[in-house]
Protein backbone atom coordinates (compact mmCIF):
# COMPACT_ATOMS: atom_id res chain seq x y z
CA UNK A 1 0.00 0.00 0.00
CA UNK A 2 2.86 2.35 0.64
CA UNK A 3 3.50 2.04 -2.88
CA UNK A 4 0.58 2.12 -3.81
CA UNK A 5 0.54 5.90 -2.14
CA UNK A 6 3.54 6.74 -3.86
CA UNK A 7 2.14 5.62 -7.32
CA UNK A 8 -0.35 8.42 -6.49
CA UNK A 9 1.67 11.21 -7.44
CA UNK A 10 1.78 10.16 -10.75
CA UNK A 11 -2.47 10.38 -11.06
CA UNK A 12 -2.16 13.54 -8.98
CA UNK A 13 0.21 15.07 -11.74
CA UNK A 14 -2.15 13.75 -14.21
CA UNK A 15 -5.30 15.05 -12.69
CA UNK A 16 -4.16 18.45 -11.77
CA UNK A 17 -3.28 19.18 -15.39
CA UNK A 18 -6.81 18.02 -17.03
CA UNK A 19 -8.26 19.68 -14.23
CA UNK A 20 -6.76 23.62 -15.26
CA UNK A 21 -6.84 22.73 -18.90
CA UNK A 22 -10.50 21.83 -18.54
CA UNK A 23 -11.22 24.53 -16.64
CA UNK A 24 -9.00 27.38 -17.82
CA UNK A 25 -8.72 26.61 -21.98
CA UNK A 26 -12.33 26.90 -22.91
CA UNK A 27 -12.03 30.54 -21.60
CA UNK A 28 -8.60 31.45 -23.90
CA UNK A 29 -11.00 29.36 -27.15
CA UNK A 30 -14.06 31.91 -26.16
CA UNK A 31 -11.71 34.65 -26.94
CA UNK A 32 -11.40 33.51 -30.60
CA UNK A 33 -14.25 31.41 -31.08
CA UNK A 34 -18.24 32.63 -30.56
CA UNK A 35 -19.78 28.83 -31.78
CA UNK A 36 -19.87 26.71 -28.02
CA UNK A 37 -19.38 23.64 -30.68
CA UNK A 38 -16.32 24.55 -32.39
CA UNK A 39 -14.70 25.35 -28.68
CA UNK A 40 -16.57 21.99 -27.74
CA UNK A 41 -14.58 20.13 -30.69
CA UNK A 42 -11.20 22.16 -29.77
CA UNK A 43 -11.66 20.50 -26.39
CA UNK A 44 -11.39 17.09 -27.37
CA UNK A 45 -7.86 17.16 -29.04
CA UNK A 46 -6.65 15.79 -26.18
CA UNK A 47 -8.62 12.33 -27.10
CA UNK A 48 -7.84 12.02 -30.66
CA UNK A 49 -4.46 11.42 -29.46
CA UNK A 50 -5.83 9.01 -26.93
CA UNK A 51 -7.85 7.36 -29.38
CA UNK A 52 -4.92 5.82 -31.47
CA UNK A 53 -1.67 6.15 -29.32
CA UNK A 54 -3.12 5.01 -25.89
CA UNK A 55 -4.18 1.64 -27.23
CA UNK A 56 -0.67 1.74 -28.83
CA UNK A 57 1.27 2.48 -26.20
CA UNK A 58 -0.46 0.50 -23.60
CA UNK A 59 0.19 -2.74 -25.49
CA UNK A 60 3.30 -1.83 -26.86
CA UNK A 61 4.86 -1.52 -23.22
CA UNK A 62 3.56 -4.53 -22.52
CA UNK A 63 6.36 -5.96 -24.61
CA UNK A 64 8.56 -3.23 -23.41
CA UNK A 65 12.09 -4.41 -21.81
CA UNK A 66 14.60 -1.93 -20.18
CA UNK A 67 16.44 -1.22 -16.90
CA UNK A 68 13.63 1.06 -15.60
CA UNK A 69 11.01 -1.75 -16.08
CA UNK A 70 7.76 -2.47 -18.80
CA UNK A 71 6.17 1.03 -17.86
CA UNK A 72 8.76 3.93 -16.56
CA UNK A 73 10.56 5.33 -19.92
CA UNK A 74 7.35 6.16 -21.00
CA UNK A 75 6.82 8.19 -18.02
CA UNK A 76 10.50 9.74 -17.94
CA UNK A 77 9.88 11.14 -21.73
CA UNK A 78 6.47 11.80 -21.48
CA UNK A 79 5.97 13.81 -18.51
CA UNK A 80 8.85 16.28 -18.75
CA UNK A 81 6.96 17.59 -22.35
CA UNK A 82 4.22 17.43 -21.23
CA UNK A 83 5.29 19.81 -18.60
CA UNK A 84 6.22 21.98 -20.85
CA UNK A 85 4.16 22.70 -23.37
CA UNK A 86 1.23 22.55 -20.77
CA UNK A 87 3.19 25.60 -19.19
CA UNK A 88 3.16 27.68 -22.62
CA UNK A 89 -0.75 27.36 -22.97
CA UNK A 90 -1.48 30.84 -21.58
CA UNK A 91 1.10 32.17 -23.32
CA UNK A 92 -0.37 31.74 -26.78
CA UNK A 93 -0.48 35.31 -29.09
CA UNK A 94 -3.11 33.59 -31.63
CA UNK A 95 -5.45 30.86 -32.00
CA UNK A 96 -2.71 29.28 -34.23
CA UNK A 97 -0.14 29.36 -30.87
CA UNK A 98 -3.13 28.33 -28.44
CA UNK A 99 -3.94 24.88 -30.33
CA UNK A 100 -0.40 24.47 -31.29
CA UNK A 101 0.52 24.59 -27.71
CA UNK A 102 -3.12 22.14 -26.93
CA UNK A 103 -1.49 19.82 -29.73
CA UNK A 104 2.09 19.19 -28.06
CA UNK A 105 0.63 19.22 -24.83
CA UNK A 106 -2.10 16.17 -25.44
CA UNK A 107 0.67 14.34 -27.62
CA UNK A 108 2.87 14.40 -24.89
CA UNK A 109 0.53 13.04 -21.96
CA UNK A 110 -0.48 10.42 -24.38
CA UNK A 111 3.18 9.03 -24.33
CA UNK A 112 2.50 8.25 -20.37
CA UNK A 113 -1.40 8.11 -18.91
CA UNK A 114 -1.44 4.47 -20.09
CA UNK A 115 1.14 3.81 -19.11
CA UNK A 116 1.02 5.25 -15.52
CA UNK A 117 -2.19 3.77 -15.08
CA UNK A 118 -1.19 0.21 -16.02
CA UNK A 119 1.80 0.45 -13.35
CA UNK A 120 -0.96 0.11 -10.36
CA UNK A 121 -1.59 -3.89 -11.47
CA UNK A 122 1.73 -4.72 -12.42
CA UNK A 123 2.85 -3.47 -8.18
CA UNK A 124 -0.26 -4.34 -6.60
CA UNK A 125 -1.96 -7.85 -6.41
CA UNK A 126 -5.32 -9.02 -7.24
CA UNK A 127 -6.72 -9.08 -4.44
CA UNK A 128 -6.03 -5.46 -2.96
CA UNK A 129 -6.39 -3.71 -7.04
CA UNK A 130 -10.20 -2.39 -6.37
CA UNK A 131 -8.77 -0.71 -3.05
CA UNK A 132 -5.29 0.46 -4.31
CA UNK A 133 -7.62 1.91 -7.15
CA UNK A 134 -9.79 4.02 -4.41
CA UNK A 135 -6.20 5.23 -3.05
CA UNK A 136 -4.54 6.01 -6.26
CA UNK A 137 -7.66 8.65 -7.20
CA UNK A 138 -8.16 9.90 -4.07
CA UNK A 139 -4.25 11.51 -5.22
CA UNK A 140 -5.60 12.20 -7.97
CA UNK A 141 -8.55 13.54 -6.96
CA UNK A 142 -6.76 15.71 -4.50
CA UNK A 143 -4.91 17.05 -8.04
CA UNK A 144 -8.39 18.12 -9.02
CA UNK A 145 -9.32 19.93 -5.79
CA UNK A 146 -5.92 22.26 -5.92
CA UNK A 147 -6.32 22.81 -9.73
CA UNK A 148 -10.15 24.02 -9.26
CA UNK A 149 -9.95 25.77 -6.26
CA UNK A 150 -6.47 26.73 -5.91
CA UNK A 151 -6.00 27.09 -9.69
CA UNK A 152 -9.09 29.28 -9.46
CA UNK A 153 -7.24 31.90 -7.25
CA UNK A 154 -4.22 32.00 -9.15
CA UNK A 155 -5.59 32.31 -12.30
CA UNK A 156 -7.74 35.83 -11.38
CA UNK A 157 -3.71 36.53 -10.31
CA UNK A 158 -2.05 35.53 -13.54
CA UNK A 159 -3.69 33.44 -15.88
CA UNK A 160 -0.48 31.68 -16.62
CA UNK A 161 0.12 30.90 -12.36
CA UNK A 162 -2.37 27.76 -12.56
CA UNK A 163 -0.43 26.10 -15.32
CA UNK A 164 3.09 27.36 -14.61
CA UNK A 165 2.38 25.39 -11.29
CA UNK A 166 1.32 22.38 -12.59
CA UNK A 167 4.12 21.91 -14.22
CA UNK A 168 6.55 22.49 -11.82
CA UNK A 169 4.08 19.63 -9.44
CA UNK A 170 4.79 17.39 -12.68
CA UNK A 171 8.31 17.53 -12.33
CA UNK A 172 8.41 16.57 -8.49
CA UNK A 173 5.91 13.94 -9.41
CA UNK A 174 8.31 12.35 -11.49
CA UNK A 175 11.11 12.69 -9.19
CA UNK A 176 8.96 10.72 -7.03
CA UNK A 177 7.85 8.37 -9.03
CA UNK A 178 11.47 7.55 -10.15
CA UNK A 179 12.75 7.26 -6.84
CA UNK A 180 10.74 5.19 -5.10
CA UNK A 181 8.97 2.85 -7.58
CA UNK A 182 11.50 -0.10 -8.62
CA UNK A 183 9.63 -2.03 -11.57
CA UNK A 184 11.57 -4.96 -11.52
CA UNK A 185 11.66 -4.94 -7.16
CA UNK A 186 8.20 -3.89 -6.70
CA UNK A 187 6.34 -5.66 -9.35
CA UNK A 188 3.90 -8.56 -8.92
CA UNK A 189 5.28 -9.63 -12.35
CA UNK A 190 7.82 -8.16 -14.06
CA UNK A 191 8.06 -10.42 -17.18
CA UNK A 192 7.59 -8.84 -20.55
CA UNK A 193 5.68 -10.81 -23.08
CA UNK A 194 7.30 -12.74 -25.73
CA UNK A 195 6.36 -11.99 -29.22
CA UNK A 196 4.71 -15.89 -29.71
CA UNK A 197 2.63 -14.30 -26.98
CA UNK A 198 1.66 -10.96 -27.92
CA UNK A 199 -2.12 -10.34 -27.19
CA UNK A 200 -4.82 -8.92 -30.21
CA UNK A 201 -7.18 -6.12 -29.22
CA UNK A 202 -9.79 -8.67 -30.37
CA UNK A 203 -9.06 -11.49 -28.58
CA UNK A 204 -10.14 -9.01 -25.46
CA UNK A 205 -13.63 -8.41 -26.92
CA UNK A 206 -15.45 -11.06 -25.37
CA UNK A 207 -19.46 -10.22 -24.54
CA UNK A 208 -19.16 -8.88 -20.93
CA UNK A 209 -16.29 -6.36 -21.59
CA UNK A 210 -18.47 -5.69 -24.69
CA UNK A 211 -21.47 -4.62 -22.56
CA UNK A 212 -19.32 -2.83 -20.03
CA UNK A 213 -17.47 -0.85 -22.55
CA UNK A 214 -20.72 0.40 -23.81
CA UNK A 215 -21.58 1.29 -20.15
CA UNK A 216 -18.05 3.23 -19.80
CA UNK A 217 -18.65 5.28 -23.15
CA UNK A 218 -21.92 5.95 -22.23
CA UNK A 219 -20.76 7.31 -18.73
CA UNK A 220 -18.34 9.01 -19.92
CA UNK A 221 -20.14 10.88 -22.90
CA UNK A 222 -22.14 11.95 -20.03
CA UNK A 223 -19.60 13.16 -17.45
CA UNK A 224 -16.64 14.43 -20.37
CA UNK A 225 -19.04 17.16 -21.61
CA UNK A 226 -19.91 18.08 -18.11
CA UNK A 227 -16.44 19.00 -17.28
CA UNK A 228 -15.51 20.17 -20.17
CA UNK A 229 -18.31 22.65 -20.32
CA UNK A 230 -19.23 23.01 -17.12
CA UNK A 231 -17.45 26.47 -16.73
CA UNK A 232 -18.88 27.82 -19.64
CA UNK A 233 -22.20 26.77 -18.09
CA UNK A 234 -21.64 28.81 -14.83
CA UNK A 235 -20.22 32.15 -16.27
CA UNK A 236 -23.03 31.77 -19.55
CA UNK A 237 -26.13 30.52 -18.03
CA UNK A 238 -25.90 30.86 -14.29
CA UNK A 239 -24.32 34.41 -14.59
CA UNK A 240 -21.15 32.97 -12.04
CA UNK A 241 -18.12 34.32 -12.45
CA UNK A 242 -14.92 32.49 -14.05
CA UNK A 243 -13.45 32.34 -10.53
CA UNK A 244 -17.06 31.12 -9.43
CA UNK A 245 -17.76 28.48 -11.76
CA UNK A 246 -14.27 26.98 -11.85
CA UNK A 247 -14.25 27.19 -7.83
CA UNK A 248 -17.62 24.99 -7.84
CA UNK A 249 -15.83 22.44 -9.89
CA UNK A 250 -13.86 21.81 -6.42
CA UNK A 251 -16.87 20.52 -4.26
CA UNK A 252 -17.48 17.75 -6.86
CA UNK A 253 -13.58 16.72 -6.74
CA UNK A 254 -13.61 17.71 -2.85
CA UNK A 255 -16.74 14.88 -3.10
CA UNK A 256 -14.71 12.51 -5.32
CA UNK A 257 -12.10 12.62 -3.22
CA UNK A 258 -13.82 11.64 0.27
CA UNK A 259 -15.19 8.88 -1.37
CA UNK A 260 -12.32 7.38 -3.60
CA UNK A 261 -11.09 4.91 -1.02
CA UNK A 262 -14.91 3.97 0.60
CA UNK A 263 -15.69 3.23 -2.90
CA UNK A 264 -12.92 1.02 -3.63
CA UNK A 265 -13.50 -0.94 -0.29
CA UNK A 266 -17.22 -1.26 -1.29
CA UNK A 267 -16.80 -1.89 -4.10
CA UNK A 268 -14.45 -5.15 -3.23
CA UNK A 269 -16.71 -6.02 -0.88
CA UNK A 270 -20.21 -5.90 -2.14
CA UNK A 271 -19.18 -6.42 -6.12
CA UNK A 272 -17.95 -3.91 -8.31
CA UNK A 273 -21.28 -4.05 -10.60
CA UNK A 274 -23.75 -3.35 -7.96
CA UNK A 275 -21.34 -0.25 -6.76
CA UNK A 276 -21.28 1.27 -10.26
CA UNK A 277 -24.96 0.61 -10.30
CA UNK A 278 -25.68 2.61 -7.77
CA UNK A 279 -23.39 5.82 -8.45
CA UNK A 280 -24.80 5.63 -12.35
CA UNK A 281 -28.50 5.79 -10.73
CA UNK A 282 -27.15 8.49 -8.53
CA UNK A 283 -26.26 11.01 -11.25
CA UNK A 284 -29.32 10.15 -13.34
CA UNK A 285 -31.23 11.23 -10.69
CA UNK A 286 -28.51 14.17 -9.57
CA UNK A 287 -27.46 15.32 -13.33
CA UNK A 288 -31.23 15.98 -13.57
CA UNK A 289 -31.98 17.94 -10.24
CA UNK A 290 -29.02 20.58 -11.32
CA UNK A 291 -30.90 21.06 -14.65
CA UNK A 292 -33.58 23.41 -12.44
CA UNK A 293 -30.86 24.66 -10.03
CA UNK A 294 -30.31 28.61 -10.69
CA UNK A 295 -28.57 29.52 -7.25
CA UNK A 296 -25.23 29.01 -5.93
CA UNK A 297 -25.43 26.62 -2.93
CA UNK A 298 -27.73 24.16 -3.87
CA UNK A 299 -25.85 24.01 -7.21
CA UNK A 300 -22.74 23.32 -5.40
CA UNK A 301 -24.50 20.71 -2.38
CA UNK A 302 -25.66 18.79 -5.57
CA UNK A 303 -21.90 18.63 -7.47
CA UNK A 304 -20.84 17.21 -3.63
CA UNK A 305 -23.30 14.47 -4.16
CA UNK A 306 -22.65 14.18 -7.82
CA UNK A 307 -19.04 13.66 -6.67
CA UNK A 308 -19.26 11.04 -4.67
CA UNK A 309 -21.50 8.92 -7.58
CA UNK A 310 -18.66 9.60 -9.69
CA UNK A 311 -16.60 8.03 -7.22
CA UNK A 312 -18.30 4.79 -7.09
CA UNK A 313 -18.28 4.61 -10.86
CA UNK A 314 -14.81 5.83 -11.45
CA UNK A 315 -12.99 4.10 -9.13
CA UNK A 316 -14.59 0.69 -10.04
CA UNK A 317 -14.74 0.61 -13.54
CA UNK A 318 -11.03 0.55 -14.49
CA UNK A 319 -10.50 -2.67 -12.10
CA UNK A 320 -13.75 -4.08 -13.48
CA UNK A 321 -12.62 -4.16 -17.03
CA UNK A 322 -9.00 -5.82 -15.89
CA UNK A 323 -11.33 -8.82 -13.72
CA UNK A 324 -12.66 -9.72 -16.97
CA UNK A 325 -9.30 -10.67 -18.76
CA UNK A 326 -5.85 -12.03 -18.03
CA UNK A 327 -3.25 -10.94 -16.15
CA UNK A 328 -1.27 -10.90 -19.64
CA UNK A 329 -3.93 -8.25 -20.86
CA UNK A 330 -3.28 -5.71 -18.73
CA UNK A 331 -1.56 -3.14 -20.73
CA UNK A 332 -3.92 -3.88 -23.91
CA UNK A 333 -7.19 -3.52 -21.81
CA UNK A 334 -5.63 -0.23 -20.21
CA UNK A 335 -5.46 1.05 -23.36
CA UNK A 336 -9.00 -0.22 -24.79
CA UNK A 337 -10.53 1.27 -21.50
CA UNK A 338 -9.27 4.09 -23.00
CA UNK A 339 -9.83 3.92 -26.32
CA UNK A 340 -13.66 3.70 -25.44
CA UNK A 341 -13.10 6.59 -23.09
CA UNK A 342 -11.64 8.80 -25.39
CA UNK A 343 -14.08 7.94 -28.11
CA UNK A 344 -16.86 9.69 -25.61
CA UNK A 345 -14.46 12.35 -24.80
CA UNK A 346 -14.49 13.24 -28.49
CA UNK A 347 -17.68 12.74 -29.03
CA UNK A 348 -19.20 14.39 -26.21
CA UNK A 349 -18.21 18.01 -25.99
CA UNK A 350 -18.72 19.08 -29.42
CA UNK A 351 -22.15 17.17 -29.54
CA UNK A 352 -23.36 18.91 -26.37
CA UNK A 353 -21.81 21.88 -27.92
CA UNK A 354 -23.86 21.84 -30.67
CA UNK A 355 -27.06 20.87 -28.86
CA UNK A 356 -26.19 24.18 -26.73
CA UNK A 357 -25.80 26.59 -29.50
CA UNK A 358 -29.14 25.12 -30.67
CA UNK A 359 -31.37 25.03 -27.46
CA UNK A 360 -29.79 26.66 -24.44
CA UNK A 361 -26.91 25.55 -21.80
CA UNK A 362 -29.94 24.33 -19.97
CA UNK A 363 -29.66 21.15 -21.99
CA UNK A 364 -26.55 20.13 -20.87
CA UNK A 365 -27.31 18.62 -18.02
CA UNK A 366 -30.75 16.91 -19.35
CA UNK A 367 -28.11 15.60 -22.28
CA UNK A 368 -26.05 13.98 -19.10
CA UNK A 369 -28.90 12.57 -17.17
CA UNK A 370 -30.11 11.02 -20.56
CA UNK A 371 -26.64 9.45 -21.47
CA UNK A 372 -26.08 7.97 -17.75
CA UNK A 373 -29.75 6.32 -18.41
CA UNK A 374 -28.34 4.13 -21.09
CA UNK A 375 -25.22 3.32 -19.60
CA UNK A 376 -26.93 1.54 -16.81
CA UNK A 377 -28.93 -0.65 -19.86
CA UNK A 378 -25.58 -1.78 -20.73
CA UNK A 379 -24.16 -2.19 -17.66
CA UNK A 380 -27.32 -4.53 -16.54
CA UNK A 381 -26.24 -6.57 -19.42
CA UNK A 382 -22.72 -7.07 -18.16
CA UNK A 383 -22.49 -11.09 -16.48
CA UNK A 384 -19.18 -12.19 -16.03
CA UNK A 385 -19.06 -16.27 -14.86
CA UNK A 386 -16.98 -18.22 -16.49
CA UNK A 387 -14.45 -15.86 -17.80
CA UNK A 388 -10.83 -15.72 -16.33
CA UNK A 389 -10.02 -13.03 -13.63
CA UNK A 390 -7.66 -12.94 -9.99
CA UNK A 391 -9.12 -14.17 -7.11
CA UNK A 392 -10.58 -11.25 -5.42
CA UNK A 393 -12.27 -10.51 -8.32
CA UNK A 394 -14.09 -13.97 -8.57
CA UNK A 395 -15.31 -13.59 -4.99
CA UNK A 396 -16.07 -10.14 -5.75
CA UNK A 397 -18.19 -11.47 -8.78
CA UNK A 398 -20.31 -13.55 -6.60
CA UNK A 399 -22.10 -10.35 -5.32
CA UNK A 400 -22.57 -9.50 -8.56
Amino acid sequence: MKKTWLLGFGFFSISITWALYNAFVPFFLDKFLTSTFLIGFMMTIDNYFALFLQPWIGKRSDHTKSTLGKRMPYLLIGMPLAALFGALIPWHTSLLTLVLFMVLMNLSMSLYRSPTVALMPDITPGSKRTQANGVINFMGGIGSILAFGGGAILYEKHHSLPFLTASILTLICLCILLLSIKERRDAVSDVPLEKQEKISFKSQLNRPTLFLLGAIFFWFLSYQGVEALFTLYGKNHLNLTEGQSSFSLAFFSLAFVLAAIPSGLLGSRFGKKRIISIGVIGLIVIFAAISFVDALLPLRLLLLAGGICWAMININSYPFIISLGKEKSIGTRTGIYYLISSLAAIASPPLMGGLIDLMGYSILFYFSSGGMVIALLFLLGVKDKGLARTADDTSAASSL
